[in-house]
């Protein structure tokens, strides 16, 4: 797995001159380079809207942190992370988009139908752009522990739709308290030997419904005023220990898989103020478009999707917004009729 994560940012890595003072205009700016990113780059070059990429901090999004990947069609032999991210930036390049190393640290969208939006790359590159496509992404939290953190990969994981297959028949444990965590303890007990959730108060905050589910499942064991001291192992989970923080009594407990389930943090900090978003910060787009607030700007992937959080469906609704974007453009004249439309894609 590293050896494809150095070779995908190799290939990412190339120098670039953002020292000029011109101001760059471009058709389609794409924010961010996750499977959502991706996709939409390759539509929008092969509807030949020239894209431009900025890959942000995390080049490649969460599925770069991801050992294996089972549940993307057209990979019956599964793949890793790196190595499917770096085959989406080749499919992309290979049409025409330019992928770029770099943040995008400041915007001012236009307000007007075909007005151009404003952006700053890295602090100082001036970039006009006729439309702009979000795939900012989401960033699962964690608890921060250093044996947690160093075991990310190794048996750590914030998806347990992703990786609960990989621990079938095993003995793991999920952290958290609310709808999800009870959620995807639900599917952990459908596919492993037992499950231990940890519930750091005295209480779930999961609905009604969702505790009902969780405490009529015979192998999965609620821990209350419980967290985690350490994840125990080198190479892979071994075993959790675990704290009452009530009694400061410490436990051991063998499992071979941890599952964090306290949520996501979209990555729309830098928008805020001009899109609209819900309380926790997912964007808002219109109907069962990607259409934000802001005309000629599009969301995908998990910058706006807090429900399902997929590589599949951020793949999806990037196909979504670069097909909104070419419309948009036919509609202010700035490109032909669009070829979805031709083809009835």
């Amino acid at each position: 797995m590293l050896k494809n994560l150095l070779l995908y940012l190799r290939i990412i890595i190339e120098p670039l001159d953002i020292m000029s003072d011109k101001i760059e205009r471009v058709k389609t700016l794409i924010i961010g380079s996750g499977p959502a990113g991706y996709t939409a780059a390759i539509y929008a070059a092969r509807a030949d809207l020239k894209p431009v990429m900025y890959t942000g901090m995390e080049p490649g999004g969460q599925l770069t942190t991801t050992t294996e990947v089972d549940n993307f069609p057209g990979y019956p032999e599964g793949i890793d992370g790196p190595t499917m991210m770096v085959q989406l930036q080749q499919q992309a390049e290979r049409f025409g988009t330019e992928v770029r190393i770099g943040m995008i640290t400041s915007v001012e969208f236009s307000k007007e139908k075909g007005g151009i939006h404003k952006v700053v790359a890295d602090g100082e590159k001036q970039i006009e752009a006729e439309t702009v496509i979000i795939s900012t992404g989401a960033t699962a939290k964690y608890l921060n522990i250093p044996s947690e953190q160093r075991l990310r990969g190794g048996g750590v994981s914030a998806c347990a739709v992703c990786d609960g297959f990989f621990y079938k028949g095993q003995d793991v444990a999920i952290v958290g308290a609310g709808d999800t965590a009870a959620e995807e303890a639900s599917y952990l007990a459908n596919i492993c030997n037992k499950v231990t959730m940890l519930v750091r108060k005295d209480e779930m905050r999961a609905s009604k419904a969702m505790q009902h589910r969780v405490n009529s499942l015979k192998n999965v064991e609620v821990r209350y005023n419980t967290e985690v001291d350490e994840v125990l192992g080198e190479q892979v989970v071994e075993g959790l220990r675990v704290v009452n923080n009530q009694t400061g009594e410490k436990e051991d407990i063998a499992i071979t898989g941890l599952f964090i389930a306290i949520g996501h943090k979209p990555n729309t900090d830098i928008f805020k103020g001009q899109l609209d978003m819900d309380e926790t910060g997912y964007l808002i787009t219109k109907g069962k478009s990607t259409k934000t607030n802001m005309p000629g700007v599009f969301a995908s992937g998990d910058a706006q999707d807090k429900e399902y959080r997929q590589a599949i469906t951020a793949a999806g609704t990037g196909c979504m917004a670069a097909l909104d974007a070419e419309r948009y453009l036919a509609t202010i004249g700035s490109v032909e009729e669009p070829i979805a439309d031709q083809y009835n894609l």
